[in-house]
């Protein structure tokens, strides 16, 4: 019993996933330090004080507290931003540079003349459609 669970544990991906768990952990809050400690105080500079945890609204005497759901989203908008300009878009900078000149791999897919499906370079008969493919 135990050995299955040692084979288990230590799967490549199981340990990978762990691994990124933790790393994603401490991302998430360098992350939020960055959002939160430079950011929003810019924010605050150019517009006022950045908290909107007072805003609300009545409807028939009933109160709709929205202000920390807009501090959540407004968190949620700069942290996505922040990623995605600090991580994801330098990444796919290098990737783009390290693939440059390679040819594009071989096509396995053709488009049906007659349904337009996809279907295996190797085919004889569409899958969809049955028209006979050249």
């Amino acid at each position: 019993m135990f050995k299955g669970f040692r084979l288990f544990l230590l799967r490549g991906n199981v340990i990978d996933l762990a691994v990124a768990v933790v790393i994603g952990g401490a991302f998430g809050a360098v992350v939020t330090a960055l959002v939160k400690d430079l950011i929003t105080p810019l924010i605050a500079a150019i517009g006022g004080k950045p908290d909107f945890s007072a805003l609300q609204f009545a409807v028939n005497g009933s109160k709709f507290p929205i202000g920390d759901f807009v501090n959540a989203l407004i968190s949620f908008l700069m942290v996505a931003t922040a990623v995605y300009f600090f991580i994801v878009a330098p990444m796919n900078a290098l990737t783009a540079r390290i693939h440059r000149g390679e040819a594009p791999p071989d096509p396995t897919t053709k488009k049906c003349p007659e349904c337009l499906s996809e279907i295996p370079i190797a085919a004889k008969r569409c899958a969809h459609c049955t028209s006979p493919v050249g």
